[in-house]
Formats: C-alpha cells, sequence, structure tokens
C-alpha cells in the first residue's frame, strides 16, 4: 500500500482512506488494512461491489460463493452490457433513473461508463435531464442521495452533519431549491442538482467520491403544485425569508467550517438572484466559496468569448457585448469580461463596463433607471436613451456579441438573429438558458436564420446542423467545462478563498484547449471526450493563480501542476480484494 506520506499528499492533502485515488486492479485490499464487508453486505456496499467481476478468490475469501451467478466478468463487460441496456431506453428519465440505481449498486462502474462514454451521458446525468428528474423527484425518489437540512434542523446542524457517515469532506454543493435551472421553485427536490454536479465533480475533476456531500436546504417553497402534491418529499410551507432564512444559512456555514475545517469547498447552486448575490458577499471573505451561477457560468462563457477571437477577429475591448437577463447569470459574466479587458487594457473596470449592455424585463438598462434598480444591476446602467425591448436594443447598441441569460425560451427571435447578421459578418451568438427548452433559440434558428454566418453556443447541448450544404457543430457553453477543474484546483492547492484572478485563469487555460482542429470544425469548446486533460489543466492553471496571491496552504508548491493535478485524480477501475 501507499505509505501515509504520499495518501497525505495525494487529491489535495486529505488523507486516502479507501484508496481511490490511482486505483489499479493490483492494488491490494487486505482486511486488516480496510474494513471491507464480507458476504451478502459486501454486495450491498456500492463503493466495494464489484458484480460479476469478483474472482474465484474473492468469492472464497469473502464469502460471496453462490450469491453470485458463476460467470465472472470484466469490468469493460460490464460496462458494455450496461451501455447496452441503457441504449434500449427511449426516455432520458429512464436512463437517469437506471443511472443513478448504478451508483447506487456499484460506485465505481457508474464512474466509469460516466467517464468513458461522457458525451454521451452527460445530458442525462446533468442538463437538460436532470432538470426533468428534478421536477419529479417526488415521484422517482428510491434512497435518500446526501443531506436534507430543513428549518426542523435549526440549532442541530453540527448535530445533521456529523451524521452523515464521510468525515473527510472536501466539496460541498448546496442549493435551497428556489431557482431550478430555468424550471424555479421546486423546494426540496432540487437534490437532483448537487448530486448531479458533484458526480461531475468526480467523473470530469477527479474529486473523490468519498469527499463528496451533496446538501438540500430546506426552507419550504412557493410552488403551489408541489404544496399540493401529496408525493412531494419537502416541508409544507412557505418559503422562510429574511431573518429567518439568514439564521439557518449562518448557522449553516459556521457549522461547514467548524466540522470540515477551512479548506472545504462550498459551492452555491441555483439559489434566488436575492439570496445568491447575498450569499456569495457575505461569506467569500471568510469561506472558500463558489456560486456556479454566478461565476462558473461567467468563466465557461468568457472562456468561449477568449476561443472565438480567434474565428471573428480583434480583442475582446473591440468588441460591444448585449445581454438578455440581467440576474446571477448575466451579470456574473459581464463582470468577467469586464475584469478581464481591464487586465488586457490596464484601463479600470468602470471604463471597461462601458462596452457591455444588459436588457432585463424592463428593457435596457440605463441611467435614467439607476433608482430602480437592484444594487447587482447598478454597475451596468450606461447613459442612453430608454429602450423597451431586446430588438430595438440590438438596433440602438448594435452589439456583436448577443447573450442571452433570461431563463426564457424562443426569446431571441428571427427578427434579433436577422437584425444580429446584418450588422456582423459572423454574429456571436449565446443562448445560455437551461434547459433546453428554455433556450433562447434552438441552433437550427441561430444558423439559418443568420445564413450561416452565426457563431453559436447553448447552455444544453443541441445536435449538428447541416444548412446549404454544410455542417455546423454549435459550441456548448457547458460549466461541467469549468467547475470540475477549479475545485480540483483549488483542493490540491490548499485554498482558503476564491479570488477572480483564479476565474480567469481557469477562462484562459479552457480557452487554451481549442486547437487548431477544433477551430476548422467552427468550434470554440473543445469536445468533452477529453475533460479530464482539459480538468487538469485547468486545475493547474487555478493552483498556480492560488500559490501566486498567497492564498495556498498546500506546500511546497508542486513543480509539474499538470502532472500533480492527474495524480490527484479518482481512478474508478476495480481493485483486487485477497
Amino acid at each position: 500500500m501507499a505509505t501515509d506520506d504520499f495518501v497525505n499528499s495525494v487529491g489535495g492533502g486529505v488523507k486516502d482512506h479507501y484508496g481511490e485515488d490511482s486505483a489499479t486492479e493490483d492494488q491490494l485490499i487486505t482486511p486488516w488494512n480496510f474494513s471491507v464487508a464480507s458476504g451478502h453486505t459486501l454486495l450491498r456496499d456500492p463503493r466495494y461491489n464489484k458484480g460479476l467481476a469478483f474472482t474465484e478468490k474473492e468469492r472464497d475469501s469473502h464469502y460471496v460463493r453462490g450469491l453470485l451467478p458463476p460467470a465472472i466478468f470484466t469490468q469493460e463487460l460490464q460496462e458494455k452490457r450496461l451501455m447496452h441496456n441503457l441504449r434500449q431506453y427511449d426516455v432520458p428519465l429512464h436512463k437517469y433513473i437506471a443511472l443513478m440505481d448504478l451508483q447506487e449498486r456499484n460506485e465505481r462502474l457508474f464512474y466509469k461508463i460516466l467517464i468513458e462514454n461522457v458525451e454521451e451521458l452527460l445530458p442525462v446525468v446533468y442538463t437538460p435531464t436532470v432538470g426533468e428528474a428534478c421536477q419529479k423527484y417526488g415521484s422517482i425518489y428510491r434512497r435518500p442521495q446526501g443531506l436534507y437540512i430543513s428549518l426542523k434542523e435549526k440549532g442541530k446542524i453540527l448535530e445533521v452533519l456529523k451524521n452523515w457517515p464521510e468525515k473527510t469532506i472536501q466539496v460541498i454543493v448546496v442549493t435551497d431549491g428556489e431557482r431550478i435551472l430555468g424550471l424555479g421553485d421546486l423546494g426540496c427536490q432540487g437534490m437532483g442538482i448537487p448530486v448531479g454536479k458533484l458526480s461531475l465533480y468526480t467523473a470530469l475533476g477527479g474529486v473523490r467520491p468519498s469527499a463528496c456531500l451533496p446538501i438540500t436546504i430546506d426552507v419550504g417553497t412557493n410552488n403551489e403544485k408541489l404544496l399540493n402534491d401529496e408525493f412531494y418529499i419537502g416541508l409544507r410551507q412557505k418559503r422562510a425569508t429574511g431573518k429567518e432564512y439568514a439564521e439557518l444559512l449562518e448557522e449553516f456555514m459556521h457549522a461547514v467550517k467548524q466540522n470540515y475545517g477551512e479548506k472545504v469547498l462550498v459551492q452555491f447552486e441555483d439559489f434566488a438572484n436575492h439570496n445568491a448575490f447575498e450569499l456569495l458577499d457575505k461569506y467569500s471573505s471568510s469561506h472558500l466559496v463558489f456560486n456556479d451561477d454566478i461565476q462558473g457560468t461567467a468563466s465557461v462563457v468568457l472562456a468561449g468569448l477568449l476561443a472565438s477571437l480567434k474565428l471573428i477577429g480583434g480583442t475582446l475591448a473591440d468588441h460591444t457585448f448585449l445581454f438578455l437577463g440581467a440576474g446571477e447569470a448575466g451579470t456574473g459574466i459581464a463582470e468577467l469580461i469586464a475584469l478581464e479587458i481591464s487586465k488586457q487594457t490596464k484601463a479600470p473596470v468602470e471604463e471597461t463596463r462601458k462596452k457591455i449592455w444588459l436588457v432585463d424585463s424592463k428593457g435596457l438598462i440605463v441611467s435614467s433607471r439607476q433608482q430602480s434598480l437592484q444594487h447587482f444591476k447598478k454597475p451596468w446602467a450606461h447613459e442612453h436613451e430608454p429602450v423597451k425591448d431586446l430588438l430595438n436594443a440590438v438596433k440602438a447598441i448594435k452589439p456583436t456579441v448577443l447573450i442571452g441569460t433570461s431563463g426564457v425560451g424562443k426569446t431571441f427571435t428571427k427578427e434579433v438573429v436577422e437584425a444580429m447578421a446584418s450588422l456582423n459578418k459572423k454574429p456571436l451568438i449565446f443562448a445560455l438558458s437551461n434547459p433546453t427548452s428554455q433556450s433562447e433559440c434552438t441552433a437550427e434558428e441561430a444558423y439559418t436564420w443568420s445564413k450561416g454566418k452565426a457563431i453559436f453556443a447553448s447552455g444544453s447541448p443541441f445536435d449538428p446542423v447541416e444548412y446549404e450544404g454544410k455542417v455546423f457543430v454549435p459550441g456548448q457553453g457547458n460549466n461541467a467545462y469549468i467547475f470540475p477543474g477549479l475545485g480540483l484546483g483549488l483542493i490540491m492547492s490548499g485554498a482558503i478563498r476564491v479570488r477572480d484572478e483564479m476565474l480567469l485563469a481557469a477562462s484562459e487555460a479552457l480557452a487554451a484547449q481549442v486547437s487548431q482542429e477544433h477551430y476548422d470544425k467552427g468550434l470554440i469548446y473543445p469536445p468533452f471526450t477529453n475533460i479530464r486533460k482539459i480538468s487538469a489543466n485547468i486545475a493547474a492553471s487555478v493552483a498556480a493563480k492560488t500559490y501566486e496571491l498567497g492564498l495556498a496552504s498546500h506546500l511546497p508548491r508542486p513543480k509539474d501542476l499538470v502532472k500533480y493535478a492527474e495524480s490527484c485524480m479518482y481512478s474508478p477501475g476495480y481493485r483486487s480484494y485477497l
């Protein structure tokens, strides 16, 4: 077995109690080193169960002979059989349920299948299928995954955290279910999001499954349909707000730090705008926190913009940006673009913001609306006469880049796309709202209405489109490019805080992974097939920036951060139990 020193140095400095890192067939596990259950209990433990892959020797030594059919399968054959079975399902939700069942039955096989079939299965475990899963979570609920902390647990949150069987946690993804994707308030059923995100932290970023903790904070729901649903699994009350809400979150954040230490990463996920900005602002100076909707989306979109400059020419500062949607994602992306332009041009960020315009439900955000604007919109209120709708905003501002974060489908109309195409040789159109039904326009609409001129990316996946004999491959500005690598970089450097410079480093690292071969196909994001290599490079860039800023606690700094990132990654291969 590995020495304690090596175990301590891998996986971001957290002891690898289960030998999960760099796992291989010939890494032996012996009963006196690990508490590996035997017999029927072993087959019910997803961390150790190998199904038909137990060898003759293992079946005898761990008392499972006779509890399994006599055939012995390799992990590769199991994967082949399961993928064959999954492909028989026509309904994506059925695939989701089958994959969740596999995760509860055989953890290593679940991650092996996800890693090796990532492009096919990502839309199942993540957007768009996870949205439908959350909507129907009460009906498809089988076994609890993660921790549920409700108002009933107020005053006892630390005790609840101690009920979780794993004591060494590196990443927590937490939601209160108020703004799930573009689907609104799903209350306690939002748990599907933290569960899905953390499966991607492991599959794409190599963070060990045992170090991941999904949490849903249940403060009620304002969704009448759920409150009247007899199968609803959450608190049947209207959402708590104000002091009651703030006190529960305060207790939660304090308990997390007390139980897991300074270096546990807390990722806020799918909180409503008013709480998302407040929580990030409040805890970013005292905890290692990250909001994927504000910062992750911003980082992945900035990477797409940086990469697209090779196709449309110029620098970031040469372009004019127009957003439809001024919530978490819209303002988060806008701010990161302004920071990157400021970094490149040395101009103050107050100046670079003037290249970026936002449209909300009341029209273009302009200075005459300053008094009525929410605080996070105020930096984007520029001098201009009022404009009521998106089409007229496009005509007035003449943007080169149009970005949709509205959460409302079909808002990039034919007229809007045609206007973008008439103003630009290669208009850049990002329809980022999830799931697919909420996308501002489809890939086919963007290419057809722009007569093949548009460079298009979306939040949820779209199939390639053929237009006038040419095949266009749409980009997917998927947060899954960023957050797993970012998380790994923070963990392996022992980061104690997240800073904007780390997000810029992640964006630049992702953009650098787009090769000429990809550009030739019109791609502005690299294919997901190489996601672990991409994540290792992002992790290395984030860790390098963390060391540079003096926010890393794992010293000394490894010489080769990419190799170190790869060495930290969880491997889902089976091990021998002798």
